[in-house]
């Protein structure tokens, strides 16, 4: 099947590349840019059809995300994330969804996951305040996802809320080494009132019971939270190192060497290694987060329950892949020698943004790897990354 987004991207990517500096420089993507992402449906493909969205195919939009990481780590990076909330906006109660969709299909929804907020019951719903952190791309958002412990009748329950700009204040307090162009800047709440048909139980959400699962039936939405989400993080890190590839072949295959012996660097054989084994890595990285996806995607087209063992083996090679991605790009790094450290070259960029991904804490490798073997040893997982 066409991946007809990637088609539409894929004449933007020059310009991307070109504002790459610029977005680094600033702290966050030019307007033109996400303009342009929009128009080509990018940030609608895990929409739901009914309020103009594409309903893709998971793997196009990682794959969409990767191609445009790959001029880009910050672009893809807000890319990826602003376009994987309206999949989880889809979970939602019918009435949160025509809120945020109802006049306008395009609208953005920004997310800060960690359970910093304070929610106590009110009349219909919650009073909510709390201050969250790393909000990636929460400036081009009218509403955002937050995370927060809700007290009420049912005792203590983790919840997501979604909460409109008026709401909310933005902190501009972005000053990193990677992924600069992200503005994962603060979100401020103030004891604003959430209704209750803006709020989602993330238990309900990890047992694929989300309200909104009543009026979105494709098998898109019967797919884990913990399998889209977190791939939509490793994603644009695969992306940002196989564009370093890219740019690393470009920039090595003429040099000439001035030291260890002279002759052309694309000749050496410990060269020639150090690009098979990045390039494995990369291949295999790419390859299990597609099979993986493409599997959980077929068990719900088929209505059938998807099994543990496919989510924990989703989880496992999504974070081994940021982790292969990352072994990549440091055998580029270090083998570019001296060049690689000149600030705003593409490998140097894609580098610092490689690694700025990798701490996120759907990366937590140890972590997620230690959930795997607990499953194959036949204990109980719980775990709302699973």
């Amino acid at each position: 099947m066409t991946n007809e987004v990637l088609e539409r991207v894929r004449p933007l990517l020059p310009g991307i590349a070109e504002r790459a500096a610029a977005t680094d420089a600033s702290g966050s993507v030019a307007g033109e840019t996400m303009k342009e992402l929009t128009a080509a449906g990018v940030l609608r493909m895990l929409q739901p059809a009914r309020f103009g969205g594409a309903e893709s195919d998971p793997v196009h939009f990682y794959e969409v995300v990767r191609a445009i990481s790959g001029v880009c780590g910050s672009t893809g990076w807000v890319a990826s994330v602003l376009g994987v909330h309206p999949w989880q906006l889809a979970l939602f109660d019918e009435r949160a969804q025509r809120e945020v969709w109802g006049e306008d299909p395009d609208t953005l929804v920004s997310s800060s996951y960690a359970p910093a907020g304070r929610l106590t019951a009110a009349e219909g719903g919650y009073e909510l305040t709390g201050h969250w952190s790393f909000s990636s791309g929460c400036g081009h958002a009218s509403w955002a996802l937050l995370g927060g412990l809700a007290t009420g009748e049912r005792g203590r329950d983790f919840v997501t809320v979604l909460v409109p700009r008026a709401d909310y204040a933005i902190e501009e307090v972005w000053d990193v080494i990677g992924l600069r162009g992200t503005a994962s800047d603060d979100i401020v709440v103030e004891r604003a009132f959430v209704p209750d048909h803006r709020v989602l139980r993330n238990h309900d959400q990890a047992h694929l019971r989300g309200p909104g699962q009543r009026v979105n039936t494709a098998p898109l939405y019967r797919m884990p939270f913990a399998s889209i989400f977190t791939s939509a993080v490793t994603a644009p890190v695969i992306g940002a190192v196989t564009g370093c590839y890219d740019a690393y072949l470009s920039a090595m295959r003429d040099r000439i060497r001035l030291s260890v012996g002279g002759g052309r660097f694309a000749e050496d054989q410990f060269a020639q290694v150090a690009v098979a084994r990045a390039a494995s890595e990369i291949d295999a990285a790419i390859l299990q987060l597609n099979r993986n996806v493409a599997e959980l995607y077929a068990c719900a087209a088929a209505g059938e329950e998807i099994p543990m063992e496919l989510r924990l083996r989703t989880r496992r090679d999504q974070v081994r892949g940021t982790e292969r991605a990352l072994e990549a790009i440091d055998i580029l790094f270090k083998t570019a020698g001296g060049n690689s450290l000149k600030r705003g070259n593409p490998i140097e960029r894609a580098w610092r943004d490689a690694h700025a991904g990798g701490v996120h804490v759907a990366n937590d490798v140890e972590r997620a790897l230690a959930m795997y073997g607990r499953g194959e040893f036949g204990f109980t997982v719980e775990d709302n990354l699973v």
